[in-house]
């Protein structure tokens, strides 16, 4: 109605805007995929050489630079790869069709035995890898179906996903695993982390604000006064909480694991 009074832009809202939310790029190394899907990797393999592991500002798992050979002119290609776990500096690297099933070697996933390992996987053939790149992150090979020509794949979330078989991903699983099991310590560990990654830390939480600048804000104590969940439908600067939940809470009894398999 007319008498209701709209609060402050809250802070959800103006991460729309960009503006002091932009991601911090400046020291990032570069955009890291798999090659461009060209006929060698196609029909065949290419060899190439691991020259460097660099450490890339803002993401957990190292990259490996390779360097390729170019199959049309006298020249090398120096891509950015997500490294697997326990590739080194000096180790050939084969990517295609008919690569072999070793830690690091990309291939189509039609090619790739049941229950293999892999990261950096692609969602489209020819996209240059989506899926499980952040580090520790794998997906498994779950079951192929060579006559419609997709392949069933676990996701690090647990969830199955139908991939058409072209679709290309690094064996073995991104280095860097077991980062989040070290606790930060201190909030300067957290500080420092953030700060190469973009404006997200501290969080002030809704219910500490005023009722100017959250929907949980304010109150003789801090409480939230109304369910946290909201419809999908919501504004943004009501759309705080949990938006759109089908349930809430802690996961429990059995047949929810089931479901999971």
């Amino acid at each position: 109605g007319t008498s209701f009074k709209m609060g402050r832009v809250i802070r959800t809202q103006r991460k729309g805007r960009g503006s002091i939310f932009k991601s911090h790029s400046t020291h990032r190394k570069g955009a890291a995929k798999h090659r461009l899907m060209d006929n060698a990797e196609r029909n065949a393999y290419i060899k190439g050489v691991v020259t460097d592991i660099i450490h890339d500002s803002g993401r957990g798992a190292p990259l490996a630079k390779v360097t390729f050979r170019n199959p049309y002119h006298y020249k090398q290609d120096k891509e950015l790869f997500i490294a697997a776990e326990g590739v080194y500096t000096g180790q050939f690297l084969y990517c295609g069709k008919k690569a072999t099933l070793h830690v690091g070697n990309t291939k189509p996933i039609g090619e790739m035995p049941e229950g293999t390992i892999v990261c950096a996987l692609e969602e489209k053939a020819g996209d240059r890898g989506a899926i499980a790149r952040a580090s520790g992150d794998y997906c498994i090979i779950v079951a192929h179906n060579p006559d419609a020509g997709v392949t069933r794949v676990k996701l690090p979330s647990g969830s199955k996903k139908i991939l058409p078989s072209t679709c290309r991903a690094t064996v073995g699983q991104v280095a860097g695993g077991g980062r989040t099991e070290k606790p930060m310590l201190k909030a300067g560990r957290a500080y420092h982390k953030y700060k190469a990654k973009r404006n997200s830390w501290p969080k002030v939480r809704g219910v500490a604000m005023n009722p100017v600048e959250h929907p949980h804000g304010g109150g003789n104590h801090q409480h939230v006064g109304h369910a946290t969940t909201v419809s999908k439908a919501a504004p943004p600067g009501q759309k705080v909480g949990l938006i759109g939940a089908r349930r809430t809470g802690q996961l429990r009894g059995t047949n929810v694991l089931k479901n999971k398999d």
